[in-house]
């Protein structure tokens, strides 16, 4: 190779990987012109205060979200989550009404999620079933369903301290719902950076007939991270019941599209093995945002799911240029080598 056409290479290389870094680099950026140009727009978005009601709305999808990731990395996905929660939350208060205990409350709260988690889980793996859309659509049905019969369709009122204060309580104006939310992060990025078990969640996803032959326990695997998907509804509905002190069948309506959406617009992959939990925090952030801006905008409300539907579209095409760009960029560095 001539040292003119290794410049040439060079410089043709030098584009590419500067477009791929700023597509990987999108979902940041997004939500630092969305903050610049809410602050722009509302002088109210910037203050304290404002900031506060942010995190707080933001902290049910956020955890939701790190839950789905999980079970996206896998290929899979979770359609069960929102009423997941709907069945946590007035599992909690009827808890309540019969042994006012905060632990014990919070632990039922969690045990329902799990429960959930791994009938999805076994569901699926043990069924054989062709994908997980079909238990989890199913658990999304029966959940809600179970949920409603428990409460004859009514909001149960009444929540333990300890739920309250976690729900609705805060620290001058950070809620303590987002100190709840960066220990749930700090948990699912130890466990997928530290441990064996989250390189496995990866391997599945990237891979998962290359797994199996790897000696890689994918039926457990997968049926992980669906309870721990559960055990994330569990906790967002801690959250919600804190907020309104009370279980309702009705909590949770579309959360499980809120919570696939932060995860895709923060750019995961639904092809599995990509993906890290800043991405779904940077998208369930995304979300908050644009929500919370369109309220102090007085925007009409029936217009956010359209907005949040072409910003999924935009991630989604987003995550396939990336693709191609990084297909680009492997073929220009096997030429250079």
């Amino acid at each position: 190779m001539t040292v003119e056409a290794g410049a040439l290479r060079r410089l043709g290389s030098d584009p590419l990987r500067l477009a791929l870094l700023a597509i990987r680099l999108g979902p940041v950026l997004i939500l630092l012109l969305l903050v610049v140009i809410m602050s722009m727009l509302s002088p109210a978005f910037l203050t304290m205060l404002n900031l506060g009601n942010v995190l707080a709305q933001s902290a049910v999808i956020a955890v939701l979200a790190i839950g789905q990731l999980l079970v996206i990395l896998t290929r899979g996905i979770d359609l069960s989550v929102g009423s997941t929660l709907a069945l946590a939350s007035v599992t909690g208060a009827l808890v309540y009404s019969a042994a006012p205990s905060g632990p014990v409350v919070v632990l039922a709260m969690l045990a329902t999620g799990m429960a959930v988690g791994a009938i999805n889980g076994m569901g699926y793996v043990l069924g054989r079933l062709p994908h997980p859309f079909i238990i989890t659509l199913a658990t999304l049905s029966a959940a809600r369903g179970l949920a409603l019969w428990l409460s004859g369709g009514q909001p149960q009122q009444g929540m333990p301290e300890i739920v309250q204060m976690m729900g609705s309580g805060s620290a001058g104006w950070l809620p303590y719902s987002a100190f709840l939310v960066a220990a749930v992060a700090l948990a699912v990025v130890l466990l997928t950076t530290r441990m064996v078990w989250g390189r496995w969640i990866y391997a599945v996803g990237g891979n998962p007939e290359g797994a199996r032959r790897t000696a890689i326990p994918v039926d457990r695997v997968v049926i992980s991270v669906y309870v721990l998907s559960g055990l994330a509804a569990g906790i967002a509905a801690i959250v919600t019941s804190g907020r309104l002190n009370a279980g309702s069948p009705t909590f949770g309506d579309l959360a499980e599209l809120d919570s696939i959406a932060a995860v895709v617009i923060g750019g995961a992959s639904f092809l599995g093995g990509r993906g890290g939990v800043g991405n779904a925090l940077v998208g369930a952030l995304m979300i908050g945002i644009i929500r919370n801006g369109m309220n102090l905008l007085d925007v009409d409300a029936f217009l956010q799911p359209i907005v949040i539907g072409v910003v999924i579209v935009m991630a989604v095409e987003s995550d396939v240029v990336r693709g191609r760009l990084e297909s680009r960029f492997r073929i220009t560095q096997a030429a250079r080598s």
